[in-house]
């Protein structure tokens, strides 16, 4: 009986270890084509990173479509999650037109400065003179966290690595984590007080009226996106941008979104859909109209850039909440379950967090003065 139930165990472990085997195989038979693209874009980071020039470029189109990609739950999720029924080309066109005028704008208004200021901000206002390896392949990291549905700080992550000024990281910091704490208490507060509006007039097909003020808000809060964000790609750039320089940039950007409107938002629209309602249209209209709200106030605060992924998680976090909390036997979820989905949102946001921190770290040496100075090791 003993030699029998050891050999059943030991069957049984042997199958385990085949499953984990074809489990592995199959993902990297599924992600061949990432992969390729992840070995090939290490390959010309590796080449180019020396010379200023193809550095320059080569990270702004990796950043480019790295940020927008992940950066898209933010701002244009909730737009593609109660939109499905529309084709992805008007919604690329709307979007990637409100792209070109935000970016026009600022051009034109800060002397060829596309960030909206953001860059103009301590520690950012010098354009690169030369690249590090690392500062090039932190999209790179972005893409492969991005692709495992990670709703990481693009503002930590490509951003942290090119700060000139000791106490400029700490800053985008500080400012970071306080409009996650804002957006988190502002969704409870709203969705606690409007729960009975909700349940009462929310309910059945909505009015068309409901999608045309959701395109309005979702185009808001887009360009008010753009204004704090753009600098996270621009941040390769030089800090005043020809024609020629202007229109590669706003150009590729502008195509880099069909890519992902016709992806439908890829695997990182995961983290919108698992949400508590989000694909009403009435509910994606409230997100996105509170949220440009409080990024509004943010840039009017001040040009230090800010992570906009920590203020959006919070205010996902806070609605699921005040959700589970208000309407338990409606759309929330159970409260355990809500808890659950905010510590995952969360805790992938501060891996992001760490990740830039060691690039950063590893590359610059004022951010090594920074750390050493917050650790108290100085």
């Amino acid at each position: 009986m003993e030699i029998d139930s050891v050999s059943s165990i030991n069957v049984k472990s042997n199958h385990d270890t085949e499953r984990a085997k074809l489990s592995v195989i199959e993902v990297l038979k599924q992600e061949s084509s990432f992969l390729l693209f992840i070995g090939v874009a290490v390959i010309i980071a590796a080449f180019v990173f020396n010379d200023p020039q193809l550095a320059m470029w080569f990270g702004f189109a990796l950043a480019g479509y790295s940020a927008i990609a992940n950066d898209s739950i933010q701002t244009i999720g909730t737009f593609i999650a109660s939109n499905q029924d529309k084709r992805w080309w008007h919604l690329w066109l709307y979007i990637g037109g409100i792209f070109v005028v935000t970016v026009f704008y600022s051009w034109v208004t800060y002397n060829g400065d596309v960030s909206s200021q953001r860059l103009t901000a301590k520690g950012f206002a010098k354009a690169p003179e030369s690249f590090a390896f690392l500062q090039i392949a932190a999209p790179i990291f972005l893409l492969i966290l991005t692709r495992l549905r990670m709703p990481v700080s693009t503002t930590f992550l490509l951003l942290s690595s090119f700060s000139t000024k000791s106490g400029a990281i700490a800053s985008v910091m500080i400012k970071s984590v306080s409009g996650y704490f804002l957006a988190f208490t502002i969704a409870i507060v709203v969705w606690m007080l409007l729960a009975k509006v909700i349940r009462k007039y929310m309910v059945g097909k909505p009015h068309p009226a409901w999608t045309i003020a959701q395109w309005i808000t979702s185009g808001w809060l887009w360009s008010v996106w753009i204004m704090q964000d753009a600098a996270n790609i621009a941040v390769y750039l030089p800090r005043q941008l020809s024609l020629t320089q202007f229109i590669i940039f706003a150009g590729y950007i502008f195509f880099g979104l069909a890519i992902l409107f016709y992806l439908k938002g890829d695997r990182i629209q995961g983290v919108v859909t698992e949400k508590s309602a989000i694909t009403d249209v009435r509910a994606a209209t409230l997100i996105d109209f509170i949220y440009a709200i409080i990024l509004y106030y943010f840039k009017v605060v001040s040009v230090i850039p800010m992570s906009t992924t920590w203020v959006f998680i919070g205010l996902l976090g806070g609605r699921e909440i005040a959700m589970s909390l208000t309407d338990a036997e409606g759309s929330g979820k159970p409260l355990k379950q809500s808890l659950r989905i905010i510590g995952k949102d969360v805790l992938f946001a501060a891996i992001g967090l760490f990740v830039s921190i060691i690039i950063a770290f590893a590359v610059n040496p004022k951010m090594q003065e920074e750390l050493n100075v917050l650790l108290g090791l100085l």
